[in-house]
């Protein structure tokens, strides 16, 4: 943040955010209360939310660039979690006043690259001040063919799991921007902390997996507790070896010599990964789609009748087989 003295509202506006909307035709140039968005024939508006709060969700000292970007990820990721094309979004934006001209002019560049990695585009929103501290909002629309939306209650017994990338990098890339895994092989720190600070939405993943998974959340407060949501979302249970889960090189070296738990990497969060169910019948489906997308996907496991167990019917196993306990499932909005 800088101390330069901060412009009006309307010039902040005109200066840093209506060329976000110049892509848009219905965002008006930014110079109307309200835009004007019309759907593809025959599709679905697909409609989310996420608010991020400095010292909550991002470091506060984190580079504007790389919060922008992240406040996109975040929404494009439940966009991608339902099969839906990136469209439009409305920015609120909450400034400390001793925010200034630099800090804006770096987290407009990081929207910017952000739209033109995704294909969505500013569409409106608003801007006060606070003397409290940085707060982000943003509502995302994208769409989908009628019908064709992914949803958390479509998994059925007998469907399998999947879930794409690796875990656990991002609740570790705050670890080490925090300081706590002690000295790091300065390749393996940078890896970790660029996926904590700029995750990427599966987006194209997403967008092909229409028709072929049933169920699909993406991860975002840990896999545990979503997997857990997605499970009661559609009363069935899910059971999965925890060798299955996919780390990378840098968490898997972390877990090897003892310095990082299960608990760490599986309910930490901010992975901004797919998890996602797929029924028997529809693999050859799913293998000719990782093939056109190319993403990782790793097989964690299958679905089963529910247990009733009010922990989220999740069941990880150890690789003895005994069953894995994590004390919270993931990140605690509340």
């Amino acid at each position: 943040m800088t101390s330069s003295s901060p412009m009006d509202e309307f010039s902040m506006i005109r200066r840093y955010f209506a060329p976000l909307a110049k892509p848009l035709p219905g965002a008006l140039d930014l110079r109307d209360d309200a835009a004007v968005l019309a759907l593809p024939p025959g599709h679905e508006l697909i409609v989310t939310k996420d608010v991020l709060v400095a010292g909550v969700h991002f470091l506060p000292d984190d580079p504007a660039n790389l919060i922008a970007r992240k406040l996109l990820t975040v929404n494009l990721s439940d966009l991608a979690a339902m099969g839906a094309t990136p469209y439009a979004y409305a920015l609120g934006v909450v400034l400390p006043r001793d925010i200034g001209a630099d800090w804006l002019e770096a987290f407009a560049m990081g929207l910017a690259q952000g739209q033109a990695a995704s294909g969505i585009s500013l569409a409106g929103g608003d801007t006060v001040s606070t003397d409290g501290p940085l707060v982000l909002s943003l509502t995302a629309f994208g769409h989908v063919p009628q019908g064709q939306a992914i949803t958390r209650n479509g998994a059925r017994p007998g469907d399998q799991l999947y879930v794409s990338g690796a875990i656990g990098d991002g609740a570790l890339g705050l670890k080490a921007l925090r300081e706590e895994l002690g000295d790091l092989d300065s390749a393996a720190r940078d890896d970790l902390v660029k996926r904590y600070q700029c995750p990427e939405a599966r987006s194209a993943l997403g967008q092909k997996l229409r028709g072929v998974a049933s169920a699909a959340v993406d991860v975002s407060d840990g896999l545990i507790a979503d997997l857990g949501h997605l499970c009661g979302a559609s009363s069935v249970s899910a059971y999965l070896p925890v060798e299955n889960v996919p780390l990378s090189a840098a968490a898997h070296g972390l877990f090897q010599q003892g310095r990082v738990t299960y608990p760490d990497l599986l309910t930490g969060g901010d992975d901004y990964e797919l998890l996602f169910t797929v029924p028997s019948d529809r693999t050859d489906k799913l293998q000719r789609v990782l093939l056109e997308v190319g993403v990782p996907v790793a097989a964690l496991g299958h679905i089963a009748e529910s247990t009733g167990d009010s922990d989220g019917d999740v069941h990880v196993t150890a690789p003895d087989g005994s069953l894995l306990v994590f004390p919270q499932a993931g990140f605690r909005h509340f």
